[in-house]
């Protein structure tokens, strides 16, 4: 009872809020049930009257909620299945932008982390620079053994946001499971799955240790490709709260006076920002799933920098092979082996046509290729699969709306830099090249030397297989050799019930019989 009336409290407290912003004036009362409708009447009523655009009201909004639903409104603009797509592209400009801590929290924070003095840890320890949600950003200076000074960012977790996202996160977990027992839309769109997804992603944020380990494997996926960088890790200063990285003096991809006045060739710029993210995402299967301008820098040698590895995407080779086949076949308009590659993958029920599911394709395929290249964009061709594929009841693949969402936004920063970006003959490369690697006889190689390994593995353990197995038989063999034997206690609880259940039999026999003779005498 308690917990229900905090929830009820702090919905209470969400609608205000959003009542107040101008967001529940934007819903249409025909989309809300007759019941709630003098309540969207209400909240127009104290709505602001300067409240902005859409995108501003739901930024107001969330932000004035607080941490947990900044984060909320930045994971559902990944999931425009469960919000629909305009409301997506609103989230997707969601600034995570909160106050600073202050200087003396952060300092106590480093000392508490690695129980020195903060003189030992940093020599220098500037202001913060940056904070948002989860952490706050400082710069400070390091003295190596060698009397080397070197510049880095540190980032902090902020005080107490575990606690406070932990009884957040439970408070939207028990809203989900409640929708989906009255709504069987709640149950297709799997709210409860969506929140668990939450609460993985920011507690996995909320451990700086695990940032560094991103950072570290990026690099690693990186190291060879010329034109992109990744900070190093200093893993002496960083702890769970604390992370250090190398600190990066470059512009910001979002200042493009002064990447022009640097000099840098904004159209290449933007073949790298594309084709390092679907590198990422299709050679290595692990990218970065928030590329938005702010984590974006071009340093001194021209390449890109990608800071801020708290939001990471993973991919398995299947996904992967959806990806470049489902990009191929677009723009090669093989509408049916698009289909196919759905069926193969598992994402659509085997119950359904194939040929049905090509036409589907082809309504969205035939329309993008009457279109001049520069006008097509690949994030929306995968919202509009998406959406095609729920009406053949492809269950939500949060995987792959995180990857849509992703190229959402890295689409948008490469067309920033240059509008007439061809994203076809700029990605052509990396699918052909993965394609040819992994489908090609190449790909098929490795394929079956993987399968030979399977059966080799599986041999290897045959004996003790059929050493099991042999034990089973025996086993049973030895309790059925003079026919089975139940224990009393076993014997006696099977009376119990079979007596329970001849006693509710007969009442329910009596009952009938007795609303028969009452008709009968009426």
């Amino acid at each position: 009872m308690i917990l229900v009336l905090i929830d009820a409290a702090r919905l209470a407290r969400a609608g205000y809020v959003l009542a107040r912003e101008g967001v529940l004036s934007l819903v249409s009362p025909a989309m809300v049930p007759p019941l709630a409708r003098p309540g969207l009447r209400l909240a127009r009523l104290i709505a602001r009257p300067d409240a902005g655009t859409r995108a501003a009201r739901l930024s107001a909004a969330l932000s004035r909620l607080g941490p947990s639903y900044v984060k909320l409104g930045q994971f559902l603009a990944t999931r425009p299945d469960v919000v629909g797509a305009s409301v997506a592209r609103d989230l997707e400009v969601l600034q995570d932008r909160m106050p600073a801590f202050g200087q003396t929290v952060a300092e106590q924070t480093v000392v508490d982390a690695f129980e020195r003095p903060l003189s030992e840890v940093y020599a220098e320890f500037g202001p913060p620079v940056a904070a948002a949600s989860i952490a706050e950003v400082h710069k400070a200076v390091v003295v190596e053994r060698d009397g080397t000074r070197r510049t880095v960012a540190v980032k902090i977790l902020r005080p107490g946001i575990e606690r406070r996202f932990s009884a957040d996160v439970a408070t939207f977990r028990r809203i989900a499971a409640f929708a989906e027992k009255i709504s069987a839309e709640a149950r297709r769109l799997r709210l409860t799955t969506v929140v668990d997804t939450l609460g993985r992603s920011v507690t996995m944020e909320m451990d700086l240790r695990l940032e560094a380990a991103a950072y570290a494997e990026l690099a690693e996926n990186v190291k060879d490709d010329p034109d992109v960088h990744v900070p190093a890790v200093d893993w002496d200063r960083s702890a769970r709260e604390v992370l250090t990285t190398e600190w990066i003096d470059g512009i910001k991809l979002s200042d493009r006076a002064g990447l022009e006045a640097a000099g840098h060739d904004l159209q290449n710029l933007a073949r790298i920002v594309m084709q390092s993210f679907l590198r990422q995402a299709m050679r290595d299967g692990f990218f970065h799933a928030d590329m938005h301008p702010g984590n974006l820098f071009v340093d001194a040698e021209g390449r890109l920098v990608v800071v801020d590895c708290g939001i990471m995407g993973r991919l398995g080779l299947k996904e992967r092979r959806f990806l470049a086949e489902i990009l191929y076949g677009f723009i090669t308009r093989n509408w049916r082996r698009t289909a196919e590659v759905h069926f193969e993958a598992g994402y659509v029920p085997s119950h359904h046509s194939v040929e049905d599911f090509a036409l589907a394709i082809r309504a969205i395929g035939e329309p993008i290729h009457s279109r001049s290249a520069d006008q097509i964009s690949m994030a929306r061709l995968l919202s509009l699969l998406l959406e095609v594929t729920g009406l053949f009841d492809m269950k939500t693949r949060p995987e792959l709306l995180l990857l849509q969402k992703t190229m959402v936004v890295v689409e948008g920063v490469a067309r920033g830099l240059d509008p007439q970006l061809n994203m076809w003959t700029t990605a052509a490369p990396v699918v052909e090249d993965w394609i040819a690697q992994n489908l090609g006889p190449v790909g098929r190689l490795q394929q079956a030397g993987s399968g030979i390994g399977e059966v080799g593995r599986f041999v290897l353990d045959a004996p003790v297989l059929l050493t099991r197995a042999g034990r089973v038989v025996s086993q049973l063999d030895e309790a059925t050799r003079n026919g089975l034997h139940l224990s009393p206690e076993t014997l006696e609880g099977i009376g119990a019930a079979e007596a329970r259940r001849a006693f509710w039999g007969n009442a329910a026999l009596w009952v009938i019989a007795i609303a028969l003779l009452l008709l009968a005498l009426k």
